[in-house]
């Protein structure tokens, strides 16, 4: 079960970090750039071997997804505050907006066909040829206009359910529209992550329960 704990712990680590990025931009308008491109690069990854590849790789998961990990580890270990109160706000929102897509398969549809349109543009603001089969860099993602697409699909999509996530933080940066489109897209990374989650075998309540069996997982991952 060692195997199936470590692609939980990775998968909730994607929520987690996509969950504290949000909070980042509305409260400070900054995010860690190489945390930031992890997760939009998530949301390309559409045909991963790994659990790993989805973000970046097995080398490249405990630097990568380093934010998600401590805030996990933080969960993990029961440290309360006010920022990881409304974090874990945050995943809970995440994966009651996953239930209700899986409840949707039209709009999965809208999205994955949204994501192959948009991975093409990326290539195309790179400078790269569609056809290429050389993988774009993570830093690619996050072009202006690729993150605007996604701002725009997530409007299309998730954004029509009746649920959704309040985002909470400073007026300034909440009203800024880059900092908008960047939540947006950072939430549908976390919801990307969700799914994940599910189909390596992870439950709502599992966070509550199972918070001993990730401490390996988590100190495993970590020292990678």
């Amino acid at each position: 079960m060692s195997r199936q704990h470590d692609e939980q712990t990775i998968a909730l680590a994607g929520m987690f970090q996509a969950a504290s990025l949000v909070d980042q931009v509305a409260q400070r308008g900054m995010v860690p750039q190489n945390n930031y491109e992890t997760c939009i690069a998530s949301l390309f990854a559409t045909n991963p071997k790994l659990t790993e590849d989805v973000f970046g790789g097995v080398k490249e998961v405990p630097y990568g997804l380093s934010l998600g990990l401590r805030h996990l580890q933080d969960m993990v270990e029961k440290k309360e505050s006010g920022q990881n109160k409304q974090i874990i706000q945050y995943v809970l929102g995440m994966i009651m907006l996953e239930r209700q897509l899986d409840k949707h398969p039209d709009v999965m549809s809208k999205l994955g066909k949204g994501i192959d349109a948009i991975a093409d543009k990326a290539r195309y603001f790179n400078d790269q040829d569609a056809a290429s089969s050389v993988p774009l860099a993570p830093v690619a993602y996050t072009h202006r206009n690729v993150i605007a697409a996604l701002d725009n699909l997530y409007q299309e999509t998730i954004s029509q359910f009746s649920f959704r996530i309040q985002v909470g933080g400073d007026p300034r940066h909440l009203q800024n529209t880059e900092n908008a489109a960047r939540i947006r897209a950072l939430l549908l990374a976390g919801i990307r992550a969700t799914l994940l989650w599910r189909q390596v075998g992870g439950k709502r309540w599992h966070m509550l329960f199972f918070r001993s069996r990730l401490k390996p997982s988590l100190r495993r991952i970590m020292r990678a």
